[in-house]
């Protein structure tokens, strides 16, 4: 039988339609962008019929929903432009909790809005008070070399602290007394170096490495080095010849300009490379650090690991916490008494309400590669949201981590005192929650117990 273009067609079109996903199921109509009505609404957080009192997170990522700025029936659909990943990564920014209130700036930047500066064999893009207006006290680089890539040696104003994302590198410098200092580092490593002290970065092994560089002034830039190559571009050849006691024409070929990040040749090891001149001596300082080697604090909901003066005598102006926090578990409520919060998301999904006082509050998510900011004494959470541990660091310019918990604060002061202030009149309940905080303990990274919060008040 000869089969005509109609039939074709026809057929054709019957066997998509077999194919077709129905648009009834939740999956489909979220993947096209409709909303979910009938009886899918209820299961859905952002339809006007969804009621949540208690302001419980979302993972719109893990969920694969859409936020729309729906809350207990107020609100409406989005009729206008809609950037759909954007919104996924930050649902309480479409939907704020109801405890949300007032005009607290912008407190969070992810890297994937930075500029990236591409060089020979890597990159480089920061965050700092030009990108994030709240990153006041501390600046933040990331920086990539491949494999033998050499960050050149350079000195900066600002003291640099940096913690090794993966991979591998090696780091140089020159103390203050004129003492020399070598170290290859792996993944949670850490080095600080103060103002003014040289040194150098070199990618090693097969894949080089990736890390995050902090400085103690949210004004820094990273186009302000001073770089070996830039100061002898910019100083008369004369002057040059005479300083190192050479003919001129010796440094006939110098670079014209600064080479920054260039491809370099493959390192031996520290002791075959050591300088050994007649006046050449050690470092007696410690530039570096172990991070992740430290054993943890086990919290009820996942780890941590604080590095400051007090185990990493040379960093005096910045501190940090390597934190773990586990599917459903919470950084508990706190606050910063000295310094503000530069946070660094590694992995997993997040969120963080920032109360400011004046019954101000704002609610932000946060994913991979971004950054968030906390001012000091401002209280704050860090909940994970989704289904896989969050990692972060907690980064303060400071010489020494410091936070005061607010379940520690509770258990530490008078039961009456306590009670009066948030259950008067409501001796039951008052009873309950003295006994949940009086023994004071200090959990960082807490396991929620297994409490009905949807049980009828």
């Amino acid at each position: 039988m000869k089969l005509t273009s109609a039939h074709l067609l026809l057929t054709g079109a019957v066997e998509l339609c077999g194919a077709l996903p129905h648009y009834d199921s939740p999956q489909q109509r979220l993947a096209k962008g409709l909303s979910l009505t009938g009886k899918y609404a209820k299961d859905n957080p952002y339809t006007p019929g969804y009621s949540d009192p208690h302001d419980h997170a979302i993972d719109a990522i893990g969920k694969g929903l859409d936020p729309r700025p729906w809350r207990n029936g107020d609100g409406a659909t989005v009729l206008g432009p809609y950037n759909r990943d954007r919104s996924r990564q930050s649902p309480d920014m479409i939907r704020p909790p109801s405890t949300d209130h007032g005009n607290i700036p912008n407190m969070r930047w992810s890297y994937t809005d930075s500029h990236v500066r591409i060089e020979e064999g890597g990159w480089t893009r920061q965050t700092t008070i030009r990108e994030l207006p709240t990153s006041i006290e501390l600046a933040g680089v990331n920086m990539r070399l491949d494999t033998g890539v050499i960050r050149e040696l350079h000195w900066h104003k600002e003291a640099e602290w940096a913690y090794v994302l993966e991979g591998e590198v090696r780091v140089t410098a020159l103390d203050y007394e004129g003492g020399n200092f070598m170290d290859d580092l792996k993944k949670g490593d850490l080095w600080y170096f103060p103002s003014g002290v040289p040194h150098s970065l070199q990618g090693l092994g097969e894949n080089g490495t990736e890390f995050l560089l902090i400085f103690d002034d949210g004004r820094f830039s990273e186009e302000s080095t001073f770089i070996l190559t830039d100061w002898l571009a910019h100083t008369p050849k004369s002057v040059i010849a005479k300083n190192f006691r050479l003919d001129p024409q010796v440094f006939a070929h110098l670079p014209a300009g600064e080479k920054y990040i260039f491809q370099g040749s493959q390192p031996g090891a520290i002791d075959q490379e050591r300088p050994s001149g007649k006046h050449v001596k050690k470092s007696q300082y410690q530039f570096t650090h172990r991070m992740l080697d430290q054993e943890p604090k086990q919290t009820s909901g996942g780890l941590v690991r604080i590095t400051d003066s007090t185990n990493f005598p040379i960093a005096q102006t910045v501190a940090a916490a390597h934190v773990i926090i586990e599917p459903g578990a919470l950084r508990e409520m706190h606050w910063h008494p000295t310094a503000d919060e530069w946070s660094f998301f590694i992995r997993g999904r997040a969120r963080v309400t920032v109360f400011a006082a004046e019954g101000n509050a704002r609610t932000f998510d946060y994913v991979p590669g971004d950054v968030g900011i906390v001012p000091k004494n401002m209280g704050h959470f860090v909940e994970n949201i989704g289904d896989e541990p969050v990692e972060m660091l907690e980064v303060f310019r400071a010489d020494k981590f410091r936070d005061f918990s607010l379940f520690q604060w509770m258990g530490e002061t008078p039961r009456r005192m306590v009670v009066d202030h948030l259950f008067a009149g409501d001796e039951v309940n008052g009873r309950k929650f003295w006994d949940a905080v009086r023994d004071a303990e200090k959990d960082e990274v807490k396991q929620p117990g297994d409490v009905d919060d949807d049980a009828e008040e």
